[in-house]
């Protein structure tokens, strides 16, 4: 008899395997743009990418990509304790994509591709305007909130590209509940017809 993970053990593992690919990830981007392309006015971000899949696997949990994201571009670029608070507490607004997949429902965004994409779009935009209003309650200009919006606009083909690609994977833009209970069903439908 082979052991087996209780459900919390494995959404904690999920959630690890995601929070380092996140950190890794956005580490990894942000250090090659500030060595390869210092000049460049743009950033590209897989946070949103990855913290949408999240929600869609373990809603609000997904708060934890969302941070890791923002401590590693904060790592990356070598960021102020100021800029650290506002990507860290801006990320947190991506929290509003839980509330559009349940308004929406989980089925229609995993399986209708423009839904996909604009779950996406709206992720990033989330994060995007968090940042903006926090970093206006800290005293930023209003062009410095722009520039939120301006600088990582690139980010919207990252994400929509990666969501594209996710949600035709097998299991990996779904409800994890929702998945591991159809899993069973097949793996007990295909034992009956064995026998």
């Amino acid at each position: 008899m082979r052991p087996s993970l209780s459900f919390e053990q494995y959404r904690s593992l999920d959630l690890f395997f995601f929070t380092v690919m996140t950190f890794l990830a956005e580490l990894g981007i942000t250090m090659a743009a500030s060595k390869w392309f210092p000049d460049q006015l743009y950033t590209v971000s897989v946070t949103a990418a990855l913290t949408a899949i999240v929600v869609m696997r373990w809603k609000g949990f997904a708060m934890i990509q969302a941070v890791a994201g923002a401590l590693a571009l904060s790592l990356g670029m070598g960021a102020s304790p100021k800029q650290i608070l506002i990507y860290c507490l801006g990320n947190l607004f991506s929290v509003g994509a839980v509330f559009l997949r349940r308004a929406a429902g989980e089925k229609r965004i995993r399986e209708n591709v423009v839904w996909t994409l604009g779950f996406g779009v709206m992720t990033l935009f989330l994060m995007q305007t968090g940042r903006a209003v926090v970093a206006g309650l800290l005293g930023s200009s209003l062009r410095e909130m722009m520039a939120f919006y301006a600088t990582d606009s690139l980010s919207y083909v990252f994400t929509a590209v990666i969501l594209w690609i996710a949600r035709r994977q097998d299991g990996i833009f779904e409800d994890q509940k929702a998945y591991l209970l159809r899993m069973q069903e097949e793996r007990e439908a295909e034992r009956e017809s064995n026998f």
